[in-house]
This record gives C-alpha cells, sequence and structure tokens, in this order.
C-alpha cells in the first residue's frame, strides 16, 4: 500500500533529481487573479510565468498545490468526487517540451512508482481545422512502448485558453486500468482576439496529478474514501455516530470531504459568512451539518474535524490556526442549528393552508439550509403533499445560474495581465503602503485583493472605520507617487533577504528560496508576482471608491484609476 505521504514524496523527489526546483504550495485565495473565488488547479499561482514573466527559481518547478473546485459540490457523495483535493505537478516554463515531458511521466511511472506499462494508455489530440493532430505526443508514447493510443478531440484533449485569449494547447492523458491518473499540457499556442492559433514563442508545459484518485488506483481501490487521505475522518464519523460506513456511504462521504475543505479554507483566512468565499465556506459546514443531523450527530464538527489535521500536519498553517479552525466551526454549528429552528417555524407558516409549492419548498432549502429529505419527511408526517418536481424544476434553475456564474468568473480571463489590471496592481501596493503611513500602523497587512479590469479592491487588518480626513490622506498620498513618476524596480532575493530590506509580506513557509520584491523609491517595498508598471506615471489619478467592514478585525478598500 502506498500512502499520501510517501507518492508525494516520491514525485516530488523524482523531479528534483531532474532539476525540478520545489515551490511550497500557494494559498487557496487567489492573490493575483479576480476570476476565480479559489485556487482551482497547480498552474493558477503560476500563471504570470507562464505567460513570460521570469521565476525567481527558474524554468523547471514541480510542487503538490492545495485546490479547491466548488463547480462539482452537488456530485460529492460518490466515490471519486471532492472539494478539496491535493494537485502534484511539474512544469517547464520555456525549458523542455514534449519529448521530456512524456519521458518524465513514463519514468515516474513504470520505474519509481512501479506500474507495468501493459496497465498504462493515453490520448493524445486529434487535431482540428485550427491546430493539426497530435502525432508528435504519440509517437513518443509509442517509442516507450505504449500500445494503447488514441486521438481524441478538442473537448477530451486540449486545454484553454483560461480566457478568451491566452496560452493554450493539446493534451495527453495518462490512464492507469482506464481510470485518468496524470494529464500533460503542452502549451505551444496563444489564442488571439481573432480567434486563430498562433504557435507561442515561449513554450510551456503544465502538468496535474491529483493525489486522492492516483493513491486508489495504486492501491486498486474503487473509492477515494478508503484511501489515508480520507479513512481517518470516515472512522472518526462512525465512532462518533455509532453507525457503519458500508450503511451511509453518500452521508458519511459529504461530511468528510466538506469538513476537510472548510477546515483548508478557514486556514487561509476565510470565516463563514454570505459573500464570496466566506459563502462557499458556509455552504460547505452547513450541508455537513445537515448530513450529520441525519445520523443523530450533534455538535459534532469540531471532533470529526480534529482527524483532519492528523492526516494532513505537513501544513504549517494548519497547527498554527488549529484552535482557530475549531472555533469557527463550532460557532457556524450553533447558527445553523437557529437557523434550522427558523425553518421549521417557516415551514408551518407555508402549510397553514394543507399544502407547500416547489418554490416554497426550495426556499428552505436554499435560506435555512433544510435537506429535501428532510422538507419531504416533515410533509409526509403532516401527510401533506410534497412537490418533487416543483423543487427539482427550482433546483436545476438554481443550479444553473450558480454553473453560469461560475463560469463566467473563470472565463472572464485566468489571468487578465490586461493594461488596467497591471496598473491597479501597482495601484494596490501603493495604497497598502499609504494605510501603514497614514494611519501609523506597521501591522497594517494585506488580508486579500482582488483587482479587475475596472476596480481594485484591497482587505487589510484595522480595527475600526476609516475618518474621511484618513481617506482623504491616503488618497493623496498614492497620488503624489504617481506624480512622481517612481520607478518599479523588481529584484530576486531570499525571503530572509526580503525580510531584511524591510519587504511587506507573510514570512512563513509560503515562499520558496527566492521570491520577486517590487520596489517603488523609499515608499513601497513589497514581495509580489506581479504584475506591475515600470513606472508609476503610468497609472492614471487614484480615487477611492469606497470604504467598509468585510470581517471581524479586517476593512475593505475598493478604488478606482482613471
Amino acid at each position: 500500500m502506498i500512502n499520501r505521504k510517501e507518492l508525494i514524496k516520491k514525485y516530488l523527489e523524482f523531479f528534483k533529481s531532474k532539476g525540478h526546483k520545489e515551490i511550497p504550495s500557494a494559498s487557496l485565495i487567489p492573490e493575483n487573479d479576480p476570476t476565480v473565488l479559489f485556487t482551482t488547479a497547480g498552474m493558477h499561482p503560476l500563471v504570470p510565468y507562464l505567460l513570460g514573466q521570469k521565476h525567481p527559481l527558474g524554468k523547471r518547478l514541480c510542487d503538490v498545490q492545495k485546490c479547491i473546485r466548488t463547480g462539482d459540490i452537488d456530485e460529492v457523495g460518490d466515490a471519486t468526487h471532492h472539494t478539496f483535493f491535493e494537485m502534484l505537478g511539474n512544469w517547464s516554463l520555456g525549458d523542455y517540451f514534449k519529448k521530456e515531458s512524456i519521458e518524465f511521466s513514463f519514468e515516474l511511472l513504470t520505474k519509481i512508482l512501479k506500474i507495468p506499462k501493459e496497465k498504462l494508455s493515453v490520448t493524445c489530440f486529434a487535431g482540428d481545422k485550427n491546430v493539426p493532430k497530435d502525432e508528435e505526443a504519440a509517437k513518443i508514447w509509442k517509442s516507450l512502448g505504449i500500445k494503447n493510443v488514441k486521438f481524441l478531440g478538442r473537448e477530451d484533449n486540449w486545454w484553454g485558453p483560461a480566457g478568451n485569449t491566452g496560452p493554450c494547447g493539446p493534451d495527453t492523458e495518462i490512464f492507469m486500468n482506464n481510470v485518468e491518473i496524470w494529464n500533460n499540457v503542452f502549451m505551444g499556442y496563444n489564442k488571439t482576439k481573432e480567434g486563430k492559433y498562433v504557435p507561442l514563442k515561449q513554450k510551456n508545459v503544465d502538468t496535474g496529478m491529483g493525489v486522492e484518485r492516483t493513491i486508489a488506483v495504486l492501491n486498486n481501490l474503487d473509492d477515494n474514501y478508503l484511501t489515508d487521505c480520507f479513512l481517518p475522518i470516515i472512522e472518526s464519523i462512525e465512532d462518533f455516530s455509532g453507525k457503519k460506513y458500508d450503511k451511509h456511504k453518500k452521508a458519511m462521504r459529504i461530511i468528510a470531504d466538506h469538513l476537510k475543505a472548510a477546515v483548508f479554507i478557514i486556514a487561509d483566512g476565510i470565516v463563514p459568512s454570505n459573500t464570496e468565499q466566506g459563502y462557499v465556506l458556509r455552504r460547505l459546514i452547513r450541508r455537513a451539518i445537515k448530513y450529520g443531523n441525519e445520523l443523530k450527530m450533534k455538535d459534532f464538527t469540531s471532533k470529526i474535524a480534529e482527524a483532519v489535521f492528523d492526516i494532513y500536519d505537513d501544513y504549517p498553517e494548519m497547527k498554527k490556526n488549529k484552535k482557530a479552525i475549531l472555533e469557527e466551526l463550532e460557532k457556524e454549528e450553533k447558527r445553523f442549528q437557529l437557523t434550522l429552528e427558523k425553518g421549521i417555524a417557516q415551514f408551518q407558516k407555508f402549510i397553514a393552508d394543507k399544502k407547500i409549492s416547489g418554490k416554497e419548498c426550495f426556499l428552505l432549502y436554499q435560506s435555512y439550509g433544510f435537506p429535501s429529505e428532510l422538507i419531504e419527511e416533515e410533509c409526509r408526517q403532516r401527510k401533506i403533499k410534497f412537490d418533487e418536481k416543483g423543487f427539482e424544476e427550482e433546483l436545476k434553475k438554481h443550479q444553473e445560474l450558480s454553473r453560469t456564474s461560475a463560469q463566467g468568473r473563470f472565463k472572464s480571463g485566468l489571468a487578465d495581465q490586461s493594461e488596467k489590471t497591471t496598473k491597479l496592481h501597482t495601484a494596490t501596493h501603493l495604497l497598502l503602503s499609504a494605510l501603514r503611513i497614514v494611519l501609523d500602523d506597521e501591522n497594517i497587512m494585506q488580508k486579500g485583493s482582488n483587482i479587475t479590469a475596472e476596480r481594485l479592491r484591497l482587505d487589510f487588518n484595522f480595527p475600526r472605520k476609516l475618518t474621511s480626513e484618513e481617506i482623504k490622506k491616503v488618497e493623496d498620498l498614492v497620488n503624489a507617487q504617481i506624480q512622481k513618476s517612481c520607478e518599479v524596480r523588481r529584484e530576486e532575493m531570499s525571503p530572509g533577504e526580503a525580510k531584511k530590506k524591510g519587504a511587506i509580506g507573510v514570512f512563513d513557509k509560503k515562499y520558496g528560496e527566492k521570491v520577486s520584491v517590487y520596489t517603488v523609491e523609499d515608499f513601497s517595498k513589497e514581495i509580489c508576482a506581479g504584475p506591475h508598471v515600470r513606472n508609476t506615471c503610468e497609472i492614471g489619478h487614484f480615487n477611492i471608491t469606497k470604504e467598509e467592514g468585510s470581517s471581524a478585525g479586517v476593512r475593505r478598500i475598493k478604488a478606482v484609476i482613471d
């Protein structure tokens, strides 16, 4: 049996032996990407480098990246879908391409993980009117002794671009016993606004191997929840509920998956709320509680979550934030139990005339967190018909809206490196420094940012609302730096050097051996992955449009440039 830590260690050590530098997992909350709520793949934090910016650690990189994907929340409960997962990846930023990438994958799978090549099969891009068939990749696989090579179309073997334009290319997917375990993307093209595919000067390789699925396949398991990524959580649920996994698989899988995801999201600084990441977090915790209630469990979230810390003790942010994470789970569980009580009261109002519509049932589901089974049960007890068809229609509409919203956010351009967002990104650095000066507080740090082509948004720790005079001073100070035409310098150095030089950053294990530090004269010095203007005079006039509370002890500023 191979376990999680062994797989990760073998993967990273193999690629380090091939000249790759290991980079730490980035936060689940994207720092430079306004188009997604969470980091959904290993390539998200690397977008600027895939587009040509030089990475401080070189052209060959590898990592294990923590990821959250929310598009399939309603699918969680089967044997393979997860909200939180880990993705192993290796990258070539303009260095090696198809031949070396495929040979590395083959060597790791057959020599290090000892998979007989007869159990492996691959798919390659079949070609279309825009891009030719990927005969090159198929030929390399066949030369290595892989006989089962299939060609599939764009839906199966093409990646990107993430937005309407940008880097993209064919991929080759690797299967073991007909289960996909690895995907190698060959970013050889740039899709233009006109819809043309132009060969890139810097050709990149981006690969992804899901830890949970790969461990299951390597151990001949058809249920990811029986791997060491989940089994301790499942066993904890069994002990707490007094029930067996075999009889309650769906409920226990949802509880295990959602609480694990919630623990990691809270560890990265998000708390339950009714907007954006906080809303997703709240939905995950409450869905776990609903299914916990089905198993007759009460006050259980923090107890079950203990197992998550045991599995993932290699993430420092987990241990560091454990107390706060468990407290947030307990608080949200108490809040939700009160909401359920209110929901029962609302249900009784709805059934005053001895009937309930599908729309009303959906309101109970969406606003009060009632599972459909609970609504149906309540109806049955009172001999009232449950409008299952009407409920399903409302649910389908909601899911379609959620999916469209998520896709819209994603399609707006995964790495919007436009001129406007670049200016706003540099303005965000100036804003953070101005806040520290005007409020006379060197402990002020960025707690989140979101930059679109229209505006910037910065979250920062501060205990009170800013006065109108303070806002004006901050605004004036930023504009003064813009008018001074300050050069924006980029340097590469170790995190230790950056700290000594006074760069702003959270100095924990989130950084690699080298970082990029952006300096604006003696005004701002900050660790960042970019992108930035060359001179502040390019930014334009800076204007704060809103200052408000974001969460306890955190303020939010929105600003524009013109």
